[in-house]
């Protein structure tokens, strides 16, 4: 049998800069005539969304900048779509995300499949037939119609801590509830203008037992509990990375997917799934899930997390896994 491969179908991307030195200015325009807005220091990373001469124009929290090219490395990032079509017939389905991997199946042209992660040249897909792996060239994306997986969903989401109850503390005195509430306000934002109906189980910066934060969990209609929070270990600097956990069994795909979602829009360090016995996990009846987001012990993690463009990545994250678990579980 022949498979005629089509390796020039193109991937949806965008640019995203880094910047290269601390103290970089940022203008209104593309040029040093135009007014200065704010700093910007390395290691920050921006949406860029066009270039002209020597000065690309950086998505802001709120509007555009510019910078200067000699100070901000631009990459291409893939897009992970949430669907994929089959665009020829006979093609491959692997096993796992390698060519020594064997053939599992193959797609008719025209199928359809859930993407549920991303990795390196593979996507990892399902439908209600199929579950395996695909060469990303041999597909075609779906225009993104996440908004339907999260519409009616309700999620509970849960900020750490709060009030007197501070929270692991950074390398630099940062404190996890601030971090956590930070997370919590952007995800919220993001999955209500996905449809989703979202409940905080801390809307400010209140003191709530966790007896309480398991009660308004159980008693709503929660199709997911998140509860996010920080970690800690000042005995050891350089640790970084991020994980997930679960109680229920049930729950652990949950985790995995989200878990994926995160490490595929972060490149983070991958700490991994975890049984995690927290009394807001045991004791909840719906699926629910508590993620460690980072170290705030490392003090350029600690740096990284406190900046808009990185909580625009978690939560992308966490959203494309809940995206995933919808499709395909609920």
């Amino acid at each position: 049998m022949i498979i005629s491969l089509h390796w020039d179908m193109p991937v949806a991307a965008e640019q995203q800069g880094t910047v290269t030195e601390n103290n970089v200015t940022v203008r209104r325009g593309p040029g040093t005539d135009f007014q200065k807005i704010t700093q910007t220091n390395e290691g920050d990373t921006y949406t860029v969304t066009q270039q002209q001469s020597e000065w690309v124009e950086i998505q802001l929290d709120n509007g555009a900048g510019w910078i200067h090219t000699n100070y901000i490395n631009i990459d291409e990032v893939a897009i992970t779509p949430t669907k994929i079509t089959i665009p020829n017939p006979n093609t491959q389905i692997r096993s796992g995300p390698s060519t020594d991997d064997p053939i599992s199946h193959f797609a008719d042209k025209g199928s359809t499949f859930n993407v549920i992660s991303s990795g390196g040249d593979w996507y990892e897909i399902k439908n209600e037939a199929i579950h395996g792996y695909i060469y990303k060239s041999l597909t075609k994306a779906i225009p993104n119609s996440s908004k339907s997986n999260f519409t009616n969903k309700s999620i509970v989401i849960d900020a750490g801590h709060g009030g007197r109850d501070v929270g692991a503390i950074g390398a630099t005195e940062t404190l996890e509830k601030d971090v956590t509430f930070l997370t919590a306000q952007e995800l919220k934002k993001e999955l209500t203008m996905l449809g989703a109906d979202v409940r905080l189980t801390r809307p400010r910066d209140d003191f709530i037992p966790l007896n309480s934060r398991i009660s308004y969990s159980n008693n709503f209609k929660t199709d997911v509990f998140i509860s996010l929070h920080y970690n800690s270990v000042p005995g050891l600097p350089n640790v970084t990375g991020i994980e997930s956990y679960y109680f229920q069994d049930n729950n652990q795909d949950l985790a995995s997917l989200i878990q994926k979602g995160l490490i595929n829009a972060t490149q983070s360090d991958d700490r991994g799934t975890s049984f995690g016995d927290y009394l807001v996990l045991r004791q909840n009846m719906k699926s629910a899930i508590l993620i460690e987001l980072g170290f705030i012990s490392n003090q350029a993690e600690e740096s990284r997390l406190q900046t808009t463009m990185y909580q625009k990545q978690l939560v992308s994250g966490i959203i494309q896994g809940l995206g995933a678990y919808f499709a395909n579980y609920k």
